[in-house]
């Protein structure tokens, strides 16, 4: 996933775009979207843990339409939009005040979309979108079905879809390993180690990482 997230952020800095968002709402319906930006952590961890994306304007938005839209507070509302003023304004102050998001619909059914965020509408936002608004799309269609690729394989924990790496991250905690020594022994960041159990946490419905592990320990994952 830390992969993922900097070939994306990689992608979007050459195109003179600050800050992404991909999420992808599963089916079904009742486990974890999967979010993957750089947007502030702080607002992601909220986003998810209070489950905005069932709120969204901008997902409700990409859920209805396949054509990419733009959105922002200073932006002639739609009705749709108009509707999750709240939740801009709280965007807003982690930054995130307009955008360009581009829904992915594919054959599987899963709904998808790639938001390019700034923090206000600047001229080299606006010439970057416009300029290369086709080639997004691309990219957003492009890395949504990378993504698949990636974690397409998941295990079931009384029915929350956990990623390989998120179930590798838990059996270590079981271990007692901290965050930071469990990314000596993967090879990964002591943050990309917290930001999996973070998302095993948020997808198993528990506040700690011990509860996660109890989880674990009662499936067949832990033998």
């Amino acid at each position: 996933m830390e992969s993922l997230r900097e070939s994306m952020a990689g992608a979007a800095t050459a195109l003179q775009l600050r800050c992404f968002a991909y999420l992808a709402l599963p089916r079904p319906p009742s486990t974890a979207p999967v979010l993957i930006s750089n947007y502030p952590s702080t607002w992601t961890s909220f986003y998810l843990q209070n489950h905005y994306e069932r709120q969204d304007p901008v997902i409700i938005q990409a859920l209805r339409r396949p054509e990419p839209f733009r959105w922002g507070l200073d932006i002639e509302p739609t009705p749709i939009l108009t509707t999750g003023s709240a939740l801009f304004e709280e965007a807003a102050r982690f930054g995130i005040r307009c955008g360009f998001t581009i829904p992915v619909h594919d054959g599987y059914g899963a709904i998808a979309a790639v938001t390019f965020a700034a923090d206000e509408r600047r001229s080299s936002f606006e010439q970057s979108i416009e300029k290369n608004a086709r080639v997004l799309e691309l990219i957003a269609m492009y890395f949504h079905a990378h993504v698949r690729r990636t974690t397409m394989t998941t295990t079931l924990i009384d029915g929350s879809a956990l990623s390989p790496r998120e179930i590798e991250c838990l059996k270590w905690a079981a271990e007692g390993k901290s965050a930071w020594d469990t990314g000596q022994i993967m090879g990964i960041s002591r943050y990309t180690v917290a930001f999996h159990l973070e998302n095993a946490k948020v997808k198993l419905g528990v506040r700690s990482t011990i509860q996660a592990v109890a989880r674990l320990a009662a499936s067949n994952c832990a033998r």
